[in-house]
């Protein structure tokens, strides 16, 4: 299945109950390659990079291009990034699954600190990096100044839509979703894949594309737990509260506290754990 064919495929099963076995169709999330590719102005010619692969779910690719880029500090907003388009001269099997990306002329660009940071194979991170002085977070403290406070009912009611709109898990049980809600906990924009990571550049990217700033006042739910990069993702695109449902790891705690972000975990419907910045909750 190529890439641009969707969040899921259907795939014959056996379903063992007791001493029964049945077989019958089920769905499975789509997993498959993105290779991004930059373009970039060096030395008054164009030069062009393998930048990472990454294993995602297929659709809203642009979005996780523009998300990625964007929150691994790459590009500082929407205009650095020329144009995106779908690599026409590639085999047959990596149709829809590789990226071009072409970024402004004078925007500064380092190839070997690029091959040096982004060399990876899957969707793990900061593991495709290769100096553990990678694992920093070179982006300012988030503003904490008190003239935003949010409703602890405002907080615990975000999940109550997720299960209607998170169409793909609901058909697999499979795919991650990243959730932006503006200030009252309306929500704005939900993007979906097999990769914690890839659904919150998806989430990143497709903010940016639509023109809705995730630095004023805005919150992210994630549907899983909160590693360091997720927090440190999410620093990068200026996401002051970070709401999940499972649980956040040591070091996206220290992180969240150093950059003053609000960091929630273990959300239910009638209760949640603060970590860092309670000062934005009423």
């Amino acid at each position: 299945m190529s890439g641009q064919n969707g969040l899921v495929m259907p795939w014959e099963i056996r379903k063992q109950r007791g001493s029964c076995t049945e077989t019958l169709s089920d769905l499975v999330a789509v997993e498959e390659p993105l290779q991004i590719r930059l373009e970039f102005e060096k030395w008054g010619a164009w030069q062009e990079k393998d930048l990472v692969v990454t294993m995602r779910t297929p659709g809203h690719d642009f979005d996780l291009v523009m998300g990625f880029l964007y929150a691994e500090g790459i590009i500082q907003a929407e205009k650095d990034l020329l144009g995106m388009r779908y690599c026409r001269r590639v085999k047959p099997e990596e149709e829809g699954n590789v990226v071009r990306a072409r970024l402004r002329g004078n925007l500064a660009v380092d190839p070997e600190n690029l091959a040096r940071n982004f060399f990876t194979h899957a969707s793990c991170g900061v593991c495709g990096k290769t100096a553990i002085e990678a694992v920093s977070c070179k982006a300012a403290e988030l503003p904490l100044d008190g003239r935003w406070k949010i409703p602890a009912d405002t907080i615990r009611s975000l999940p109550l839509a997720l299960n209607a709109e998170q169409t793909g898990f609901n058909y697999t049980g499979g795919l991650h979703a990243a959730v932006l809600y503006d200030a009252s906990g309306k929500m704005l924009l939900l993007r979906e894949d097999v990769g914690r990571h890839n659904a919150l550049d998806k989430l990143i990217g497709a903010a940016l594309r639509q023109g809705i700033a995730p630095r004023e006042n805005k919150i992210v739910l994630l549907s899983g737990r909160v590693s360091f990069e997720m927090v440190q993702k999410a620093v990068n695109a200026g996401i002051q509260v970070l709401v999940a449902l499972g649980a956040p790891s040591s070091l996206a705690v220290r992180l969240a506290q150093e950059k003053n972000q609000t960091l929630i975990g273990f959300l239910k419907h009638d209760r949640f754990n603060s970590y860092s910045g309670w000062e934005r909750i009423s």
